[in-house]
């Protein structure tokens, strides 16, 4: 970043798989940083990222590590503990620095959530929560993780500040809202919007990599009139109809696609078109 004379105002990175429960393989983010006590990684990218002049943000993203998009996950007893441990150790870890930080709570789970609750009340969703010491007044339900993800990092790391995502894919934006209203979600500092997860080019290439295809048939490149659909006003609005439910939180907006606008669909690896 340094050499292309980038200086961006936040940085993140993800915290990825919970240790013993990895079903992809390999390491979980505690032991990333191998010369370093469990959660180094934490104080070697706080460090780097406050040399750029940047906030540290950091993406927890723990609930895949045994079921992919299995909701039940949280209703796991040896799973929970230790996810639990763990989440608790990102926020000691981050404490640690001193600094302020930005912490994205678990993206994706939100919209399985939303999908595998009975009824759509997340409160119907049995958790394993209450056995966390700081959270035994927190219900033993999907509405308690949220709960006890906003109460251990208010307890263990005052200056971090805490989004949950919500995921459009799940519903509408006003049923996304009103559940994740119904989590506790608007207690906490801020919404996290996701922007997309890959270019538009790279759903529009015909012979997509893995990761772009069976993505439905579009359109995916913004309309910049603002006419047809998807475009920007759209976005905006559904964006801001979440918000409505969530107490008018500020929204940040992640995980943008790095493609640069074109005329042209498609495109290849590293080169697609995109204009988010």
């Amino acid at each position: 970043m340094k050499a292309q004379q980038i200086a961006p105002d936040i940085i993140d990175t993800y915290l990825v798989a919970v240790t013993g429960f990895n079903a992809g393989g390999g390491n979980a983010w505690p032991q990333w940083q191998y010369n370093y006590p469990d959660g180094g990684v934490i104080t070697v990218f706080s460090n780097d990222v406050a040399a750029m002049g940047a906030v540290p943000m950091f993406t927890l993203f723990q609930m895949p590590s045994l079921r992919g998009g299995d909701v039940t996950v949280i209703n796991d007893a040896p799973f929970m503990a230790a996810y639990w441990a763990q989440v608790k150790l990102m926020y000691q870890k981050i404490a640690e620095t001193g600094r302020p930080t930005l912490v994205n709570l678990e993206p994706d789970f939100w919209g399985f959530a939303q999908g595998g609750a009975p009824g759509g009340d997340p409160a119907k969703l049995p958790a394993r929560v209450s056995t966390v010491p700081e959270c035994a007044s927190q219900p033993d339900t999907a509405v308690g993780v949220v709960g006890c993800l906003l109460t251990l990092g208010r307890t263990y790391a005052p200056k971090a500040r805490m989004g949950f995502p919500p995921s459009l894919w799940s519903g509408d934006p006003d049923a996304t809202g009103t559940f994740m209203a119904k989590l506790g979600a608007d207690k906490a500092d801020f919404i996290v919007a996701q922007t997309s997860d890959r270019d538009a080019g790279c759903f529009e290439d015909p012979n997509p990599v893995p990761n772009c295809a069976n993505r439905g048939p579009g359109p995916f490149y913004l309309d910049e009139n603002n006419v047809t659909t998807p475009n920007f006003n759209q976005g905006i609005n559904d964006w801001s109809i979440v918000r409505s439910h969530l107490g008018g939180l500020p929204i940040l907006y992640w995980q943008t696609p790095m493609g640069v606008p074109s005329t042209t669909p498609g495109g290849t690896p590293k080169h697609y078109r995109d204009n988010h």
